[in-house]
């Protein structure tokens, strides 16, 4: 990781430490994009960057999950399940929606 790329990630985690309400737009913005070019990365570093700044092993242990296994799965090269990443939300005191987009063509 390049010190431009590592600056970042560090400029977001101190954000969110402080201010953890900014950790429900910080998800939204990056569930917006998942479907993008890059996206799914970053909804992956969106995952990590909340478990870094909330200590990984305070939201492995909120999450129910083993503290090398998140790690593991919220790598770079991570492939987390939905179960895995619902019990990120729930740890983060958020919830997975779902809404209509505007080009949304569904029983048309």
């Amino acid at each position: 990781m390049n010190n431009a790329s590592r600056s970042h990630d560090e400029a977001v985690i101190e954000l969110l430490r402080e201010d953890p309400s900014f950790a429900y737009e910080y998800f939204a913005a990056a569930m917006e994009e998942a479907n993008q070019d890059g996206g799914r990365e970053a909804l992956l570093a969106a995952f990590r960057h909340f478990a870094e700044a909330q200590g990984m092993a305070a939201v492995a242990d909120r999450a129910g999950i083993p503290r090398e296994s998140l790690y593991r799965v919220l790598s770079p090269n991570g492939n987390p399940t939905i179960k895995t990443l619902l019990a990120v939300l729930d740890a983060a005191g958020l919830k997975l929606g779902v809404h209509r987009t505007v080009s949304a063509s569904l029983g048309k």
